[in-house]
């Protein structure tokens, strides 16, 4: 099969941890054919089909020079046998654009994973809405003073940006309230900006695990991503120690519950974040922590990854 990667550009990849380079490697190793582009290199134009400026890619091995590429060509995407969107977030306007672009790809005959309307359908901080019984306590809201409210009744809270990744712009704000007004101020924007706040869960301090969900199954173990000295972050990007871990009873159930749902709706791959008992955030755009479970576990999620995309394909074909 020939796949093409649509991703950030591969020269910047940290391939000890990139998890889309572990999808490359398996694809790789299967004698499957590899291609990437950025979103930005996406065009289409009446008349003709959704085109990119892709770069075939051969993987040397090399831990530096890790890969080769070809010449720049243009190519249909309806000609790869798959494309995985794989651009990280923020989800801005030209990620939504692009998801647009890949669904009219789709239209052409392209098999697009995760599927671009699932994309959109599923923004990574208010999918969990849906999910009510699997959440704590949660407020999304432009106005202050619902805010203020939610801080009063709850105490601890956790306050963060809905296009934020990896633990940016997040905010703990205990009982005694310093600073919520300022931190209100840079998070909504004069009530332009939505924010989400959070009941603080004290048992972030076991981790914030992210479970991964590929073809609507759980995988048997988890990344959990721990905090660490002053931190109350756990994202590996804010400095969290990341243990892999065997799914608890109550990760399978949230596992069960939500994978087969959310592979019905075109998400090949999903990352649910627990803490404790409580979902707080469905990731579908770019989740990762493959190599790390795999380094940790020998669990070989990358080949799980292929195995479920394989299979996917080989249905939509007949």
């Amino acid at each position: 099969m020939n796949l093409l990667f649509v991703a950030d550009p591969v020269e910047h990849f940290k391939i000890y941890k990139d998890t889309t380079f572990a999808m490359m490697r398996e694809a790789h190793r299967r004698g499957h054919g590899l291609a990437v582009c950025e979103p930005q290199q996406m065009h289409w134009q009446r008349g003709g089909k959704v085109v990119a400026r892709v770069r075939d890619i051969t993987l040397t091995g090399h831990a530096v020079d890790w890969f080769s590429a070809g010449e720049p060509r243009e190519a249909a995407l309806a000609d790869f046998c798959a494309v995985l969107m794989r651009k990280d977030p923020p989800f801005d306007s030209e990620y939504f654009y692009a998801t647009h672009l890949l669904e009219q790809a789709e239209r052409e005959g392209a098999r697009v994973f995760n599927k671009p309307r699932a994309l959109r359908d599923h923004p990574e901080k208010l999918a969990i809405m849906e999910f009510p019984q699997f959440i704590g306590p949660t407020l999304v809201t432009r106005e202050p003073q619902d805010i203020r409210r939610f801080h009063a009744e709850h105490g601890d809270v956790i306050l963060k940006p809905l296009d934020g990744m990896g633990g940016m712009g997040i905010f703990r704000v205990g009982p005694d309230g310093m600073n919520l007004g300022s931190i209100i101020e840079t998070l909504n924007q004069g009530g332009s900006q939505s924010v989400m706040v959070q009941k603080f869960l004290p048992e972030i301090a076991d981790g914030d695990k992210r479970v991964l969900i590929i073809g609507g199954k759980p995988v048997p173990y988890c990344l959990a991503r721990i905090p660490q000295g002053s931190e109350v972050r756990g994202n590996l990007a804010a400095g969290g120690l990341g243990v892999a871990r065997a799914l608890t009873a109550r990760d399978q159930q949230i596992g069960d519950a939500l994978g087969p749902i959310l592979h019905e709706r075109g998400l090949l791959l999903a990352g649910v974040d627990v803490i404790g008992d409580c979902v707080t955030e469905i990731n579908v755009t770019s989740p990762t922590c493959f190599q790390e479970i795999f380094d940790q576990t020998g669990c070989d999620v990358a080949a799980l990854f292929v195995d479920a995309l394989e299979t996917a394909i080989e249905r939509m074909a007949r």
